[in-house]
C-alpha cells in the first residue's frame, strides 16, 4: 500500500474525477470542485496523481473543455487539479465520523458483542457504531452507522427503542436486526415482533420472519425474509440476492480497508447475487472482475475503482 492511497486529499482527487465522469455532474458540482480546488496547492498535487493513476490504466479522462474554472483559479490550478476528488467528499468524511463518542463501537472487519446494563444483548458488525441512554423510564439507543442485532432484556416498566436513520424501531419482543444504508435503515425481526416508526410518525409492527426499510420518504412495505441470509452477517458472512452492486459496494468496505469508487452511477445498477467471506474480502473484487462486466483498479490496494468493462 502506497502512502497517498491513504492520503484523504488524494481519495478525494479521485473521487472528483469520478464525479466528472458521470454524466449526472451539474454546474453545482463543478462549482463546489471550483472551490475544493482553490483550497489548497495539495488539491492541486493530488489531482497529478489522480490523473497519472488514470492514464496508466488508459481510461478516457474527462475533457478539460468540461470545467469552466473561476477567475480566481488558473488553467494551470484546473489542469492540475481537475481530477481531485468531489467536494462533497470532505461532507462524506465528517458523516462517516458519526459515533465518534459512541459508547459502542467496531473498527473495519470486526465484529463484537457486548452485554447492556439490562442485560440485553447487542452485537455490533464491523464499522459499527452504538450510544446507550438508560434512565428509570426508557432504555433509548442511538445506531449512528453500521449494523447491529438486539437481544433484548425483558423489562415491561422501560421501552426499548433504537433510533436510527431517522426512525425508531420499539422492541415489543426479544431479537430483531437494524442495518443502515444510504440514508435509510432496514429493520429485520428474528424473534417475536417490533414498532418501526418513520419521519412522517406512521408506524408498522412487524412480526419474525419480516423486515421493512424506511427512509425520508417513509416506511416501504413489509417483506418476507430468510432468517438464516439476514444473520449470516454473525457468521462472518455477508449474502446478497439481486442486491445493486452500490449497496453491495457499502457493505463490502466495512469490512474491507480502504474505498471502492464507481467510475459512473450507472454500475451502482447492476444486480449482484453472491455470498462473501468476511474474512477474505481482499478477493472479492477480483472476483467481481472475474464474473460482471466491469474491471477493477487496484482491486487489492487500498483505494479500488471500479468501471464498465
Amino acid at each position: 500500500m502506497t502512502e497517498h492511497e491513504t492520503d484523504p486529499t488524494y481519495i478525494d482527487a479521485l473521487e472528483w474525477f469520478v464525479r466528472f465522469k458521470d454524466k449526472g455532474f451539474t454546474d453545482a458540482d463543478r462549482a463546489a470542485f471550483e472551490r475544493w480546488l482553490g483550497e489548497a496547492p495539495s488539491h492541486a498535487q493530488a489531482f497529478q496523481r489522480a490523473e497519472a493513476l488514470w492514464k496508466r490504466f488508459d481510461i478516457v479522462v474527462p475533457e478539460y473543455k468540461q470545467l469552466k474554472a473561476s477567475d480566481r483559479i488558473s488553467r494551470r490550478s484546473v489542469v492540475f487539479g481537475g481530477l481531485t476528488l468531489l467536494a462533497g467528499a470532505s461532507l462524506l468524511y465528517n458523516l462517516s465520523r458519526d459515533g465518534l463518542f459512541a459508547d459502542y463501537k467496531t473498527e473495519i472487519a470486526e465484529r463484537r458483542s457486548f452485554t447492556l446494563p439490562d442485560g440485553s444483548l447487542v452485537e455490533l458488525g464491523g464499522y459499527s457504531a452504538l450510544s446507550v441512554e438508560f434512565d428509570s423510564g426508557q432504555r433509548r439507543l442511538v445506531l449512528h452507522r453500521g449494523q447491529a442485532f438486539f437481544k433484548v432484556a425483558a423489562d415491561p416498566g422501560r421501552p426499548f427503542v433504537v433510533h436510527a436513520a431517522g426512525g425508531t424501531t420499539k422492541a415489543l419482543g426479544t431479537q430483531f436486526d437494524i442495518r443502515l444504508s444510504g440514508n435509510g435503515a432496514a429493520v429485520s425481526v428474528i424473534e417475536h415482533a417490533v414498532e418501526v416508526r418513520g419521519l412522517n410518525v406512521s408506524s408498522v409492527t412487524i412480526d419474525a420472519g419480516w423486515q421493512v426499510t424506511y427512509d425520508g420518504s417513509g416506511i416501504g412495505p413489509a417483506t418476507q425474509i430468510d432468517i438464516e441470509t439476514v444473520q449470516a452477517w454473525r457468521s462472518n458472512r455477508l449474502v446478497f440476492e439481486d442486491v445493486p452492486l452500490r449497496q453491495v459496494i457499502s457493505e463490502i468496505e466495512r469490512y474491507r480497508r480502504g474505498r471502492i469508487l464507481l467510475a459512473d452511477s450507472t454500475i451502482g445498477d447492476i444486480p449482484i447475487t453472491a455470498v462473501f467471506d468476511t474474512a477474505q474480502m481482499d478477493s472479492v473484487l477480483v472476483n467481481m472482475a472475474e464474473t460482471l462486466p466491469v474491471e477493477v483498479i487496484n482491486a487489492r490496494g487500498y483505494l479500488a475503482v471500479i468501471y464498465r468493462r
